[in-house]
């Protein structure tokens, strides 16, 4: 009888040993993971883009082209999308970024602009009124 009384009392004591330290680690770890939450969250995220530098930037997307055409350009002209916007922007208009019903007008490198004339784009830019001043585009 004695032998088994030392038996069930080595299985407690194992059993409540176990559990302690079960305990402690869960403690431990959760502090730990708390408390580097806390010390990252005022840096950025890795791979942040641009727009989290300047909180006045915005991303946008659309076509480019130009305030004369608009996203229809001549069709009796023969010219595709590109060279049409390319050529009204050499005769005076603007180039635009037409996003559904909405248009605006873009500012900012004129041979980045040039290069993406005709294409659908993602613009990221700081928006005033109805302009986008450009610091970065990309097609898409």
């Amino acid at each position: 009888m004695n032998n088994r009384r030392s038996w069930f009392g080595l299985i407690t004591f194992c059993a409540t040993l176990a559990l302690a330290v079960a305990l402690g680690s869960a403690v431990l770890f959760t502090t730990a993971t708390v408390s580097f939450a806390a010390a990252n969250s005022g840096r950025p995220a890795k791979g942040a883009t641009q727009e989290a530098d300047n909180p006045r930037e915005k991303v946008f997307a659309g076509l480019v082209t130009d305030d004369h055409c608009g996203a229809r350009h001549a069709m009796d002209s023969g010219k595709g999308p590109t060279e049409c916007a390319k050529t009204c922007v050499r005769n005076g208009s603007k180039y635009e970024l037409v996003e559904g019903d909405r248009k605006y007008a873009l500012t900012g490198n004129e041979s980045e602009l040039e290069g993406l004339a005709g294409q659908r784009v993602k613009v990221v830019g700081i928006f005033d009124g109805k302009t986008i001043k450009v610091t970065s585009a990309s097609g898409q």
